[in-house]
């Protein structure tokens, strides 16, 4: 019988920078990224610092692995429309940050932004999103390949290889189905929670060591804590969304809307429609 453990986000702030709980991590980016990943060490990043509230709307934490590759890993759990835009700017501080001045530019590392999202993010029904950008001729339509001193130099085989790695994880998406060891880690994200018979790496070493059972009373605390913001943030959050629908559902009140229409346009019940109908006769 699997059961309820601590969510991956809180984890991340608490639990997974200590070296005895690197294989969480670990096997979850070896899974998401297709290759064993080694950690090396957690490096210092803003989204780190405690704040007053000790809130967990975002969460990060920055992975240098065994070969020096910086990752960054993040949860979002509300929505902001200019997201994309601050995944490239969170990439773009690292590359600058880690390098030291007078150093040649190829001693810097490939950079993966792993960003796990709990909102809408543009539009899209996959779960998991890739970035492959490739430089393509705009008349010949050829990928450009690095030379052959560069792929011995810098280790690549494409261009590609040399730029950040973005990935996307639309956790809402998932249907609850895990159909392979991915899809295990991302049910995981999801629901907090890993089954008998899940495989996938790092998830064993999840299931020991983020129960809430094996937590500190003082880590306990912090934890119930986090989940009441969470959910005093949620309720204010729906009765916000509520009450902008509410406002347009009147606005479409004064048209010749049906209910249903109005419905449908808001995301109110039609027995909302038809509540505020009833207050304005």
């Amino acid at each position: 019988m699997s059961k309820k453990l601590v969510r991956f986000d809180w984890a991340m702030k608490k639990l997974l920078r200590h070296k005895a709980n690197f294989g969480i991590l670990e096997g979850f980016l070896s899974e998401l990224l297709r290759f064993d990943v080694s950690i090396e060490s957690i490096l210092e990043s803003e989204g780190n610092k405690q704040d007053e509230y000790d809130k967990y709307n975002r969460v990060d934490i920055l992975v240098k692995s065994q070969n020096g590759e910086l990752m960054l890993v993040e949860v979002q759990n509300d929505s902001e429309i200019d997201y994309f835009q601050r995944m490239l700017y969170g990439v773009s501080k690292l590359v600058t940050e880690y390098i030291k001045e007078g150093e040649p530019y190829g001693t810097i590392k490939k950079i993966y932004s792993i960003n796990i999202v709990y909102f809408g993010l543009g539009q899209g029904k996959d779960y998991v999103y890739e970035y492959k950008g490739e430089f393509i001729g705009l008349h010949e339509n050829d990928i450009l390949l690095p030379t052959t001193l560069q792929r011995q130099d810098f280790k690549v085989e494409k261009v590609s290889d040399i730029f950040p790695k973005y990935y996307i994880l639309k956790v809402n998406n998932f249907n609850n189905v895990a159909k392979d060891t991915l899809d295990e880690w991302v049910y995981f994200l999801k629901n907090s929670e890993v089954k008998d018979n899940f495989k996938a790496k790092g998830l064993d070493k999840a299931k020991e060591k983020l129960r809430y059972e094996s937590l500190t009373e003082e880590d306990k605390k912090m934890y119930d804590r986090f989940q009441e913001n969470r959910r005093i943030e949620n309720s204010v959050s729906y009765t916000a969304k509520l009450e902008e629908k509410r406002e347009i559902a009147k606005s479409l009140l004064q048209t010749s809307l049906s209910n249903t229409e109005i419905a449908k346009h808001t995301g109110l019940t039609i027995e909302q429609v038809k509540e505020l109908r009833a207050m304005q006769d």
